[in-house]
């Protein structure tokens, strides 16, 4: 079977009542398009097709699967239907909204509502070109992350995890609010059954125990990522990822860096919601939250001479980076 990439639906393609106007995103588990409804409304038209276990000529609509993939296939199918039925009975402005989700083409569609604006990811590119001694502001990074929590509390009220909390994955919008999108259920369950295993993290945002066939998964994996969120919006670029970390964990070192920079606490909350192990980090977002969210005056710690010491001799964090898509300028979300 050809590795090639499923081929995306045409234009004016017209999948359940719903007509293509342009593929907007590409990813392991599927396509995402800008669609219009019957009312010519924009929405979001997200397709299951992985390309691991499927492929699709130019111009076709079904998808093929060989016969020894198929039963895969079909599970991710199926995880991914349940986690657009489960999604559509959320309604909060930080979770993405699911208006509708049904299958054709022997495949499933996610029907959402359409977002303008720019991913967390593209503003963290945008303001580490601008080369300032913050990155984002202490003040933005609460505000983004108190929004983002309270979506999350929410979806874990629901039995849900994310499991894909990521820059790219957080959506800011046209209004300055966080959007929590593209959930990664169906990404769990063909983990659990099949042999894929990095391919389906993004290096630095997937907790340990997600590297690990039969460990227990809960809210305390879903806060890993967004501690791993909130350091990149500090630092610019994302963490070791946690394989790496297991052998020589330099979070601290690289905290300590930012020390006088950021406050205490706010470094406090990031170490401890990225600890190696899952019973150091918050158990639930509610404990998250409060911490948070304390109200008392902030405290900023300079660095010391052995620190500076320490980074010396430990050399510069943080040589991944994340793939810059559009250098959106939003100054008043980054100035916030």
């Amino acid at each position: 079977m050809s590795k090639t990439k499923p081929a995306p639906l045409p234009p004016d393609t017209l999948i359940g009542g719903y007509r293509v106007v342009r593929q907007l995103a590409a990813g392991g588990f599927g396509l995402v398009y800008l669609a219009l409804d019957g009312n010519g409304q924009k929405v979001a038209l997200k397709e299951y097709l992985p390309s691991a276990l499927a492929v699709r000529a130019p111009g076709e609509l079904l998808p093929e699967v060989p016969p020894e993939k198929l039963s895969l296939y079909r599970l991710g199918l199926k995880s991914f239907f349940e986690e657009g039925r489960a999604l559509a009975q959320i309604s909060h402005p930080s979770v993405v909204s699911v208006l509708n989700f049904f299958r054709e083409n022997e495949t499933v569609y996610m029907v959402m509502n359409y977002l303008e604006g720019a991913s967390l990811q593209e503003f963290i590119v945008t303001a580490r070109g601008l080369k300032k001694k913050k990155v984002m502001r202490e003040a933005t990074i609460r505000s983004l992350f108190d929004e983002v929590l309270r979506g999350l509390r929410i979806v874990h009220q629901h039995k849900m995890l994310h499991l894909d909390i990521k820059p790219a994955n957080i959506f800011i919008t046209d209004e300055n609010k966080a959007v929590l999108i593209d959930f990664g259920a169906a990404r769990e369950v063909l983990n659990t059954e099949g042999n894929f295993v990095r391919p389906m993290y993004t290096p630095g945002f997937a907790a340990p125990e997600m590297y690990k066939r039969n460990t227990g998964m809960g809210p305390w994996t879903d806060i890993y990522a967004v501690g791993a969120c909130m350091y990149s919006c500090m630092q610019g670029y994302p963490p070791h990822d946690a394989p790496q970390r297991l052998e020589k964990d330099r979070l601290a070192m690289s905290l300590a860096r930012l020390r006088g920079v950021y406050s205490d606490n706010l470094l406090e909350v990031v170490q401890w919601c990225m600890a190696a192990d899952p019973l150091s980090r918050p158990q639930s977002v509610f404990a998250l939250q409060k911490e948070l969210n304390r109200e008392e005056a902030p405290q900023y710690t300079a660095p010391g001479l052995v620190d500076k010491v320490r980074w010396r001799l430990g050399g510069l964090m943080g040589s991944a980076q994340p793939a810059p898509t559009r250098a959106s300028e939003r100054s008043s979300f980054l100035d916030s």
